[in-house]
Order: C-alpha cells, then sequence, then structure tokens
C-alpha cells in the first residue's frame, strides 16, 4: 500500500510540476494567447484524454476484472457511467467560468471571475489526477510486471505533455485581467493541486478494497470522457478554421497511444 501512495504522488506530482511549469510562462510573455494555438493546445488535451481513457484506463480495467475472474464489460461500463454522471454533477453544482465565456456555469455564487475561470480548469485535472494515480497504483501491486510500470509512466508524460501549455492558459489570461503576475502564476499552478489531493485519495480508496480497481479506473476513463465532449473540443472548434482544433486531437490522440503502446 505504501509502495503505491509513493508510485502515485509521484506520477501525480510530476503532472502537478508540469502545470506549475507552464504557469510560470506568465513571468516571459504579456501578450495573450493566440486562439489559433489556444484550440490547437485545447484539441491535443482532448486526443490524450480520449487515447489515456481507452488505453490506460479502460483495456485495464476490464483485464482486471477478468483476471479476477468476474465479466470485463461489467465494471468497465458500470464506472464509466458514474464516472460521467459525477462530472455532470460537479459540473452542476461548482460555480465555474470556461475562458472565452460570459456566462458562469454551475450554483449561483459571487466568486469573482478570476476564481470562476481557474475552477473551470481545476474541474477537469481531478480526473487526470485519479487516472494517473490510479496508474501507479496498480503499476505498485503487480510488481515484477515492468509493463504495468511504463504504462503508468506513459500516462503520467502524457498528461503533463498537456499540463504545460495548460497551466499557461490559465495564468497569461489572468494576468491580461489585471491580475498581478505572481498571482496569475499561483493561481495557474494551483489550478493542478487537485491532481496529486485526488491521485492520493482514489489509491488509499483502490488499496483499502481492491476489487474496486477495475471500477475506479473506468471511473477515471468517464469522468475524462466527459470533460473531452462537454468542454475541450467544443472550445477547440471554436471560431473560423477550426480545423486546428481537430487536427490537435488527432496529434494528442496518436502521441498518447504511440506512448501507451510503445511504453507498456
Amino acid at each position: 500500500m505504501s509502495q503505491a501512495l509513493i508510485w502515485a504522488a509521484g506520477g501525480t506530482g510530476f503532472t502537478f510540476l508540469m502545470t506549475t511549469l507552464g504557469a510560470a510562462m506568465v513571468f516571459l510573455f504579456r501578450g495573450e494567447i493566440n486562439m489559433k494555438i489556444q484550440r490547437v493546445f485545447l484539441g491535443f488535451a482532448a486526443g490524450v484524454m480520449i487515447a489515456a481513457s481507452v488505453w490506460s484506463l479502460l483495456i485495464p480495467a476490464i483485464n482486471e476484472a477478468e483476471k479476477a475472474g468476474g465479466i470485463g464489460w461489467i465494471p468497465a461500463a458500470g464506472g464509466f457511467v458514474l464516472g460521467i454522471l459525477f462530472l455532470l454533477l460537479m459540473d452542476q453544482l461548482l460555480p465555474h467560468l470556461h475562458a472565452g465565456s460570459s456566462e458562469p456555469e454551475g450554483m449561483t455564487s459571487s466568486w469573482k471571475r478570476t476564481t470562476l475561470l481557474v475552477m473551470a480548469v481545476t474541474l477537469h485535472n481531478i480526473p487526470e489526477g485519479m487516472a494517473v494515480g490510479l496508474a501507479f497504483a496498480m503499476a505498485a501491486q503487480n510488481m515484477g510486471m515492468e509493463a504495468g510500470a511504463a504504462a503508468a509512466f506513459a500516462l503520467a508524460l502524457g498528461i503533463g505533455i498537456q499540463n504545460f501549455p495548460e497551466g499557461a492558459a490559465i495564468s497569461l489570461p489572468l494576468r491580461q485581467e489585471g491580475i498581478p503576475t505572481w498571482k496569475a502564476f499561483l493561481y495557474g499552478s494551483l489550478s493542478g493541486i487537485v491532481e496529486p489531493v485526488f491521485g492520493i485519495l482514489v489509491v488509499l480508496v483502490a488499496g483499502g478494497i481492491q476489487p474496486l480497481m477495475p471500477w475506479l479506473l473506468s471511473f477515471a476513463a468517464g469522468a475524462m470522457m466527459y470533460v473531452v465532449v462537454e468542454e475541450l473540443i467544443p472550445e477547440a472548434h471554436l471560431g473560423e478554421h477550426s480545423n486546428v482544433g481537430t487536427l490537435g486531437v488527432m496529434v494528442g490522440f496518436l502521441i498518447m497511444m504511440i506512448l501507451d503502446v510503445a511504453l507498456g
């Protein structure tokens, strides 16, 4: 159990670090991110998350369930639906504001616009943290199986790569809204803190009740797919000539698939 926690903390710590490094771009650049580049980043993140949901979460969930003598698709489908419902509920309850939008979503609150912008990204970092934490926990539980560890590292690398532009995409717009540079950096960095928090929490649950692992893996997949379809892909296709967003999805999917298959 302690080994699983250490591995999960290391994996989610890396993805959090990548968000922080991205947020640090606010010290180097002053201007706004070009919308075309922003669409590429959003599409790339969507592609990474789609591939990770399939190769790093759903397929291992099915394999784990069948290895335990169960029917593979039941926890895969059940957990997937529960993950969607969880993010749907969070989306309805948690006040947040997507970049480029003027109307906040979730429950009515008196939170500032900057807080609402940060909460939007924080919300979709939750399933990413769960996914990376679970992948490392599963690798630690299957000690001696190098493929599991390599697959977990591949997932952390893929999520980390897309977290870098994500951190910049938070801190730079906040700086444009008049927030001091250091505070914009802090907000951008802290948006990723939920990844190690939820990554470790989910490992504690999975370690206590081992049969839950397939359900938790597919739960994270469902939550990530909800974020992709509800937020990332629509925002990647805003405006004219949105094919750059489509190409971003394809590239992100391809890179994550290669990382998972080559390293796993």
